[in-house]
């Protein structure tokens, strides 16, 4: 029988840091899962900053709904921080981390829409979240990310769905929500993270292109004040117009991070399908 460590001793990491990486290390630390490192780049491309633990590394430190995380100037900081209490985040685009570190879980959430190099022999446990990820060839099991009747689901044998270029639907509004650098050049701000904005209002800069609302609502995404190439994702309008949306998890990232959970409850304590449609017989 394989040996595995004690679920809440284990370690994980995360690749990613980002919005639905952070919505994942957030529930699994209210689950007791509390030795987790997320892996992040030097300039992460942020755009939901107030759910999103990645901004430790602009700031130092961010918290998500009462969890705070810590950068990590190496792994030798790992330590200290999660004795703190704190999810720690180190920059290691290269993942490097994951042969030093040696974890017993690793979960891809970088949201890239495609396998960047992940494989199950990186932990006793690899979960990939989203396309391009195949169990059991890549990654051991793979959570849906589309929205839609299967958002969060586990899936062992197969992919989830490919990458459909469109965001999913708020109050019947998609693609408009999204707001994307008309030029490549430096983001300016007009409008700040939570404003209230009325449609045709100017929200932001890209060098001197202005990017205006498309319709009513509040500014839920708004990427930092940054370099940014054409097309990037600068902001995110929701039309609920919902403040307290701007500081919570959204539903998408609370689905997904459910699906992460289930593939780890199953890991450490779950019984094949084989085993459950025989007790069913």
């Amino acid at each position: 029988m394989e040996d595995k460590r004690n679920f809440t001793d284990a370690a994980v990491v995360i690749k990613g840091a980002g919005e639905m990486a952070s919505g994942i290390a957030h529930r699994l630390y209210r689950a007791g899962m509390t030795h987790i490192l997320m892996l992040e780049t030097a300039k992460p491309l942020c755009v939901r900053r107030f759910v999103s633990f990645c901004e430790a590394v602009y700031d130092g430190t961010a918290e998500v709904e009462n969890i705070r995380a810590r950068l990590a100037a190496g792994l030798s900081d790992v330590a200290s921080i999660w004795q703190a209490g704190e999810i720690a985040v180190i920059v290691d685009p290269a993942w490097k981390s994951i042969g030093d570190l040696k974890p017993d879980i690793v979960i891809d959430a970088i949201m890239a829409k495609r396998n960047l190099g992940t494989r199950k022999n990186e932990a006793a446990l690899v979960i990939g979240v989203g396309p391009d990820f195949a169990a059991p060839r890549d990654v051991h099991a793979v959570v849906e990310s589309n929205r839609g009747h299967d958002l969060g689901r586990v899936i062992y044998d197969g992919s989830a769905e490919p990458y459909t270029g469109t965001p999913g639907e708020i109050k019947g509004i998609a693609k408009e929500r999204v707001l994307r650098a008309p030029v490549a050049g430096l983001v300016r701000h007009v409008q700040h993270l939570g404003d209230d904005v009325k449609k045709d209002d100017l929200v932001l800069y890209v060098d001197t292109d202005p990017v205006y609302a498309p319709f009513d609502g509040v500014l839920r995404g708004l990427i930092r004040e940054m370099t940014v190439d054409k097309g990037e994702k600068v902001g995110d309008i929701d039309p609920r117009a919902e403040r307290d949306y701007c500081f919570t998890i959204s539903e998408k990232a609370r689905g997904i991070a459910g699906g992460v959970l289930e593939a780890v409850l199953h890991y450490y304590f779950g019984r094949d399908e084989k085993e459950t449609a025989h007790e069913r017989v």
